[in-house]
């Protein structure tokens, strides 16, 4: 007989039993920073509700000021980038395993279905969410209300099941108005222990979040949004000090400047001398972590390494301050011109096609095995504390703005010996085995794992499409950089 549970999200399933934090997200990352600040002066209003027992109409208060007027496609966009990593970073694992050993497994929230459904079915393998539903329009815009009452949702959880009770409740008996643990043969209440799980089923792991989009790095609880809104101003103030000051300076001058305004460059490893003339450059296989890291090389070595870059806007390559070499994604025509640009001096390549914010390496392009013996492997990472300095769904261009106005930035990069004779192509080693070793070696240096995920993979998880940059009018530009601000409701 197959076994089933039903199990709250909220408080149980994960830590924390108050969702406000996550309609921030959505109210940032789906409409703006206007949007952030106003769904945060109504927190002690809706804390006030939930204190004189009216938690219905502070979540439906919750609801109204994060998505009313707000496209569905940006809610379910937001909810397939941005929110999984902050679900998956509060999952109480005791429960978890508790959840995982049943058969049937049905999660209920109150919070509406389409933030947490993708979540809930791809990570913790559930296979009924049973949620709030937004009301929305026929123009595709959320109205802010909700359909029906938060009341039903334990009878929809009988709808659910039929033909027979769930076996097992997880829930807090306190949820009030939608319990529904009466309804189940038993229940269990948090915390829950790993010996209640049962001993004959095997324990999966929740699948892990390898992509992640949204430029803020922590949760924005009541007291970090409001931090994040005082800091925002003297943030921008700094960061375009520091860009300024970056610009004028020579780059052998950088790494010490940068301490003076709170940020730093960790250098590991020994790198490479310069080049003579009339030898070919080494080039430099690093790990892609922001649209910075050629940039922070160069800074380290103290001179201009040119970059290749696969899809990077015009804009971008107008404001680097290093030479880019742009490819074609035709594979004739990159190998010739890494070979052309090798023949002249040091090259840099970020082998991964894409960046990867969390501890995964992508799949590495074996292009760059095939055409030298002189690979020097480069494992690069960062730390920031507030904004994320890539993105998948904004203006890439924005990116160095949002690192520099972290208030710590830190840069870490670490050299690795270069690739031995007979660890590359000219000891017989086909492409593919050089780039998979150079791939294993950088994650051990990081602690990361490898995966066979590519750019594409990549951004039809986060934004729907393949990753290519066409190119668009000034006026086009312009109106994408206000629309990665939108300081405005829709």
């Amino acid at each position: 007989m197959e076994s089933s549970v039903v199990s709250e999200l909220e408080g149980t399933l994960s830590r924390d039993r108050d969702p406000f934090s996550y309609f921030m997200l959505v109210a940032f990352e789906a409409s703006g920073l206007l949007r952030f600040a106003l769904l945060l002066v109504f927190w002690p209003v809706i804390r006030l509700l939930d204190a004189l027992g009216m938690e219905d109409v502070g979540l439906k208060l919750m609801i109204f000021v994060a998505t009313v007027g707000v496209r569905e496609s940006e809610i379910e966009s937001v909810a397939r980038a941005v929110l999984p990593k902050f679900y998956m970073d509060d999952i109480d694992m005791e429960a978890w395993r508790v959840f995982s050993s049943y058969d049937k497994r049905v999660v209920v929230t109150r919070t509406p279905r389409v933030m947490v459904e993708r979540f809930v079915k791809e990570h913790l393998r559930a296979d009924e969410v049973i949620g709030t539903e937004l009301v929305v329009n026929r123009f595709g815009y959320a109205t802010g209300l909700v359909d029906g009452d938060i009341s039903s949702l334990p009878r929809r959880v009988a709808k659910v099941f039929v033909d027979e009770n769930p076996s097992l409740g997880l829930g807090r008996p306190e949820s009030g108005s939608y319990n529904f643990l009466s309804l189940c043969k038993e229940e269990m209440h948090p915390p829950f222990h790993t010996e209640q799980i049962h001993p004959d089923h095997q324990i999966l792991r929740p699948l892990p979040v390898i992509f992640h989009d949204g430029r803020l790095v922590k949760r924005p609880t009541p007291s970090t949004a409001l931090l994040i809104l005082l800091w925002m101003p003297l943030g921008i103030f700094i960061a375009t000090i520091r860009i300024v000051v970056g610009l004028m300076l020579p780059m052998r001058a950088i790494p010490y400047m940068s301490r003076l305004f709170g940020g730093k460059i960790i250098v590991k490893g020994k790198p490479p001398p310069p080049v003579s003339r009339g030898n070919n450059g080494v080039l430099f296989v690093c790990t892609h972590r922001t649209l910075m890291d050629p940039v922070v090389l160069s800074t380290v070595l103290g001179r201009k390494i040119p970059a290749v870059t696969y899809s990077i806007s015009r804009f971008s390559e107008i404001l680097s301050p290093i030479p880019t070499v742009r490819l074609t994604r035709i594979r004739e025509v990159d190998a010739e011109k890494i070979k052309r640009e090798l023949g002249k001096g040091d090259l840099v390549v970020c082998p991964e096609g894409t960046t990867c914010r969390e501890p995964f390496l992508l799949r590495f392009s074996a292009l760059f095995a095939e055409l030298t013996d002189q690979i020097v492997p480069v494992a690069m990472n960062y730390r920031v504390g507030f904004f994320h300095a890539t993105t998948a769904r904004g203006w890439k261009a924005l990116d160095p703005i949002f690192f520099f106005m972290n208030p710590r930035p830190v840069y870490e990069v670490t050299f690795l010996n270069q690739l031995p004779v007979e660890a590359t192509c000219s000891s017989g080693k086909s492409p593919h085995d050089v780039a998979n070793y150079v791939q294993r070696i950088l994650a051990a240096t990081l602690g990361f794992e490898c995966t066979n995920f590519t750019r594409k993979d990549k951004y039809r998880v986060l934004a729907g499409n393949d990753g290519t940059v066409s190119y668009i009018s000034l006026v086009d530009q312009v109106k994408k950089v206000v629309s990665t601000f939108k300081p405005f409701f829709h």
